[in-house]
C-alpha cells in the first residue's frame, strides 16, 4: 500500500465504520477538515501554490472591480454605512486592490466597511498582512451569516467552485448519490449508493432528465445562493466570477490540483485543492427565487472588457519598464482570451441584486 495523507487514513477509517460517503462529504472533508484541511493548513495561491487566481495574476482585475462598486454604490443611492463583503479573500489581494481604486470616489472609502469571510487560519493571517497598511476597518468572519445586516456590495471571486458539490450517477432505474468507497485493497475508489434517490428526476432540469445512464450530474446546495439572495434583495449587489457553464447539463467536472498540474481526486487528501465548476443557471435559479434579480452570466472578457481593461492596461504600460510591459501583456492576454491557457471564456460573471437597481455596469442589455 503507497503512503497516504493522515487526512487519507482518517477518510478510510470513516468508511470502514460508517460506509461510503457521498463525494460531497469527501470534499467537505478534504479542503476544511479542522486539522488536516487544505484550506486550513496552506497558502494554495501563486507561482509556490497549486494554482493561480485572476487578482494574484494582475492588479488591473481587483482595480476594475473596485470601480465597479463605486459605481455600484451610486446606484443604490449612496448609503453613508455598507459592507463591502468578500467571501473567500484567499491572500486579500483583490481587496487591496479593491480599496485602492476606491480611493478616487473618497465618499465611498469613507462609508465602507470591510467584512472578509474566511475559514483559513493561514490565509487569514495573510490577509491582515495584506491589508494592514490599508486604512480601512476590517472585519473577519467564518460564515455569511456572521455579518451584520445592511446595505452589502458582496464580491465572490473563485469561491462557489470549492464548494462542496454533490454528484450524482443515472442508472436503469434511476440516479444514484455518487459515493468514496474502499476496494479490495483498502483503497479509496468511487461507487454509487445502492439505491435510487426517491424523485430526484422531479428537481432536475428537463434538458438533463433524458440523460443515458451512466451521465452524471454535478449539484450543490442553495444555501449559499439563498444567503446572498437575501442581503442583496434590500439595497445590495453581489458580483459572483467562476469558472463554470451557463446552462445546467451533466458532465463530471470534478478535478484536483496540486501544483499547478492536475492530480488524482482521490490521492493525497488534503494535500490538493479539488474543486468542480459553477453551475451558473441553478445558481441564478436559486438566487432568483428569494427575490433577488439576476444578471448574467457573462464571460469574463466581456465584463472586463466593457469596464475598460484595455485602457487600464495600456496606462499601466506607459509607465513600465519593458519586461514589467511584457508581463502586463501576458496578463491583459490571460484575463480576456479564451482557449487553452486563458480565463476569458471558461470564467463567467454574474451580479445578483436588489431588483430596483436596473442594469448594473457591464451587464446593460444592447
Amino acid at each position: 500500500m503507497d503512503a497516504v495523507t493522515p487526512l487519507e487514513l482518517e477518510i478510510r477509517r470513516l468508511i470502514a465504520a460508517a460506509g461510503p460517503m457521498s463525494v460531497a462529504q469527501y470534499v467537505s472533508l478534504c479542503l476544511t477538515h479542522p486539522v488536516h484541511g487544505y484550506y486550513v493548513t496552506r497558502d494554495p495561491f501563486g507561482a509556490s501554490g497549486d494554482f493561480t487566481t485572476a487578482p494574484e495574476m494582475s492588479q488591473m482585475f481587483g482595480e476594475l472591480i473596485g470601480l465597479w462598486a463605486t459605481a455600484v454604490w451610486k446606484m443604490m443611492g449612496s448609503p453613508d454605512n455598507v459592507r463591502l463583503i468578500e467571501l473567500g479573500p484567499g491572500r486579500g489581494t483583490m481587496m487591496r486592490d479593491v480599496l485602492r481604486a476606491m480611493n478616487v470616489a473618497p465618499a465611498f472609502r469613507k462609508a465602507v466597511v470591510v467584512h472578509l469571510v474566511e475559514v483559513s487560519p493561514t490565509l487569514e493571517k495573510m490577509q491582515r498582512e495584506t491589508l494592514a497598511k490599508s486604512g480601512a476597518l476590517i472585519h473577519w468572519h467564518r460564515d455569511l451569516p456572521e455579518v451584520p445586516g445592511g446595505p452589502a456590495i458582496i464580491l465572490a471571486n473563485e469561491f462557489i467552485d470549492a464548494l462542496p458539490v454533490h454528484q450524482m450517477i443515472k442508472q436503469a432505474e434511476g440516479w444514484h448519490e455518487r459515493v468514496v468507497t474502499l476496494n479490495a485493497a483498502g483503497n479509496l475508489v468511487f461507487g454509487a449508493s445502492s439505491h435510487p434517490v426517491a424523485n430526484f428526476e422531479r428537481v432536475l432540469p428537463k434538458n438533463v432528465r433524458a440523460a443515458p445512464v451512466g451521465s452524471i450530474y454535478e449539484w450543490r446546495t442553495d444555501n449559499i445562493a439563498f444567503e446572498i439572495a437575501r442581503r442583496v434583495r434590500d439595497n445590495g449587489v453581489a458580483l459572483i466570477v467562476d469558472y463554470g457553464h451557463g446552462q445546467s447539463d451533466v458532465g463530471d467536472t470534478l478535478q484536483a490540483m496540486g501544483q499547478h498540474a492536475f492530480a488524482d481526486v482521490l490521492s493525497s487528501a488534503g494535500s490538493v485543492d479539488i474543486t468542480a465548476h459553477v453551475d451558473f443557471e441553478a445558481l441564478g435559479a436559486a438566487a432568483e427565487s428569494m427575490g433577488a434579480a439576476v444578471q448574467g452570466p457573462v464571460d469574463q472578457s466581456d465584463f472586463l472588457l466593457r469596464l475598460g481593461i484595455e485602457a487600464r492596461a495600456d496606462a499601466l504600460a506607459a509607465a513600465a519598464l519593458p519586461d514589467k510591459k511584457a508581463e502586463i501583456g501576458a496578463a491583459l492576454a490571460r484575463l480576456t482570451q479564451g482557449g487553452r491557457t486563458g480565463m476569458g471564456r471558461l470564467f463567467k460573471v454574474m451580479a445578483l441584486a436588489d431588483p430596483k437597481l436596473g442594469s448594473l455596469p457591464a451587464f446593460e442589455t444592447e
